[in-house]
């Protein structure tokens, strides 16, 4: 029962973080400011925002819906890494710039994912590397 709601979890998750990444290369202005704190203010950093942003949603979000998809642990250390280093950057950023309010929201969320794909990664099957015998 737990591999089947973890399975939901992830694929669900990763919906969400594919629908960012659409919001990111088509509205990025509906999105950014607001949920993110980004103003860009030109047409290089639109540009960067679009290209940045929808890579990583798209990128943690399709791993977390392939992993669920084809029940493979394997992909699901691609969203562990990508929100992972996520939090390392925001937790410098507290440390070098200060902290804002809700800061720590974000960092509970990538969280959340690092854990859910770790779990995924534990308890779903893994393709085996075909040994060479001799």
């Amino acid at each position: 029962m737990l591999r089947y709601a973890l399975t939901a979890l992830l694929f669900l998750g990763g919906m969400f973080f594919v629908i960012y990444g659409f919001a990111f290369l088509f509205v990025p202005a509906t999105i950014a400011p607001d949920g993110f704190g980004l103003d860009p203010g030109t047409a290089q950093g639109w540009a960067t925002l679009r290209a940045d942003m929808t890579a990583f949603f798209f990128l943690g979000g399709g791993c977390m819906m392939l992993g669920a998809w084809r029940r493979s642990g394997d992909v699901l250390l691609v969203p562990a890494l990508l929100f992972g280093i996520a939090i390392i950057g925001r937790a410098v950023g507290a440390a070098i710039d200060g902290t804002y309010d809700g800061f720590w929201q974000p960092m509970l969320a990538e969280g959340a994912v690092v854990i859910v794909s770790l779990l995924g990664h534990q308890l779903l099957p893994h393709h085996k590397v075909a040994e060479i015998t001799s």
